[in-house]
């Protein structure tokens, strides 16, 4: 391999705006603040919405339900 080509890997402490704090390995120093993270994020905390425009969430429901029949 060839030497000092490879970035340095350094351990920073990220703090999300839910309060939550953790260790990343990263390459970069601007990473410190997050705005969402794996504790606050609607799909790991299952309180995530469907948005519906126009009726196609419906729209597509009752198709699906014809199609099962």
């Amino acid at each position: 391999m060839k030497e000092k080509i490879h970035p340095k890997i350094k351990k920073v402490k990220v703090t999300c705006s839910c309060g939550a704090t953790f260790d990343i390995q990263t390459t970069s120093d601007d990473i410190s603040k997050v705005e969402i993270c794996k504790k606050c994020h609607p799909f790991y905390t299952g309180k995530g919405k469907t948005i519906d425009s126009a009726g196609m969430v419906e729209k597509f429901k009752k198709k699906w339900d014809a199609a099962k029949k």
